[in-house]
């Protein structure tokens, strides 16, 4: 049986219809634009960008998690950073770059981006 996901209005047009957004997109984007982030080795859960590019989106949203409440947005994510970098400083670009991603995409407004570091990558 297929999970029921959870749909938002973002934009209501009474003469051409309503706009949804699920938050499996949200996550997707979210860890999309958490990748972009320089310092940022891959999602948690061993989603690289190479794997998604061969598996598909919906892999991306592996270490992300989505709460919205009334059009505002809350966002966990858990990612693994490259070794030798500064964890406050990547830290608060990610939460910049996701912040703002997601709030220019979908209209909606962003509460708050909370970032895991659950690793750090060798390599």
């Amino acid at each position: 049986m297929e999970s029921s996901r959870n749909t938002y209005i973002i934009y209501d047009d009474s003469n051409l219809g309503d706009v949804h957004i699920s938050d499996d997109v949200l996550a997707v984007i979210s860890a999309m634009a958490a990748m972009e982030v320089d310092g940022v080795a891959e999602m948690a859960g061993n989603i690289t960008a190479e794997i998604v590019s061969r598996l598909g989106m919906k892999k991306l949203s592996k270490g992300v998690s989505v709460t919205v409440d009334e059009n505002t947005v809350m966002i966990d994510l858990s990612i693994i950073l490259k070794m030798n970098q500064n964890i406050i400083e990547v830290s608060k670009k990610v939460q910049d770059k996701v912040k703002t991603t997601v709030e220019n995409m979908t209209g909606m407004k962003v509460e708050n981006v909370n970032v895991n570091i659950s690793n750090v990558a060798l390599n």
